[in-house]
């Protein structure tokens, strides 16, 4: 039956996003996903996009196919190579250069319109402020400026008539908090991806800052990721 609440999701394939995904629906949303191929280098993210939507019943699963390599300017997108520590006391406070310009912008934009096609006021996004690496299109000033615009964008909201709103379940949590929350909740996280440089089979570098934020989240825990690092 459905519960007339749609949601739409950025589903990356990673932890966050399939913590948002569980969330959403605990609260009663019907979800539909959407993911995006953007030139990134670590591929195996969508793979894993794919089997989350398929497990955990999403009512539809879109992935775009945009081209950010295009532009450049990230370790993501271009012939940069990914920085890599031993632990998470050497991830620098600085941008990093695994940014991608202008990417949550991009993304939201996509499930926006997504979102009005369907009938959808709910966006859903698994942004962190506090366990993340520093990107400027994960803090809450940003979400509130884009939701203030997107009220302003789309027709049905034109009159004042539907608010939309911008879910960001996991923005004050710890990897370690949104890990338990999701463990509580029955994600499978060994579907799940994190890696910003992984090898041809999908296995984790387990040293860049995805990698080192992921490892504590579950070591705070006590307890062991369930995916396959390269060491």
């Amino acid at each position: 039956m459905p519960k007339n609440k749609k949601g739409v999701i950025l589903l990356s394939g990673g932890l966050d996003s399939a913590t948002v995904l569980a969330i959403a629906q605990a609260q009663d949303y019907d979800m539909y996903a959407l993911s995006v191929q953007y030139g990134q280098r670590h591929h195996h993210e969508l793979s894993c996009a794919v089997t989350i939507a398929k497990k955990y019943n999403v009512v539809e699963h879109k992935i775009v196919e945009i081209d950010l390599r295009l532009f450049g300017g990230s370790a993501l997108t271009a012939n940069i190579d990914v920085p890599k520590h031993n632990t998470v006391a050497d991830i620098g406070p600085d941008i990093p250069v695994t940014y991608v310009p202008a990417r949550n912008t991009i993304f939201l934009s996509y499930a926006l319109a997504y979102a009005e096609t369907i009938g959808a006021f709910d966006l859903f996004i698994g942004v962190n402020a506090l366990d993340y690496s520093g990107y400027p299109d994960c803090r809450p000033e940003f979400i509130n400026a884009y939701e203030n615009m997107a009220n302003l964008a789309i027709a049905a909201c034109a009159d004042g008539s539907q608010k939309l709103k911008i879910h960001t379940p996991l923005l004050h949590l710890s990897k370690a908090d949104i890990i338990a929350k999701g463990i509580e909740l029955g994600i499978d996280y060994g579907l799940t991806t994190s890696c910003y440089d992984p090898n041809m089979e999908g296995h984790a570098c387990g040293h860049c800052d995805s990698c080192l934020l992921r490892k504590k989240g579950f070591e705070e825990n006590g307890l062991s990721d369930p995916i396959v690092y390269v060491e």
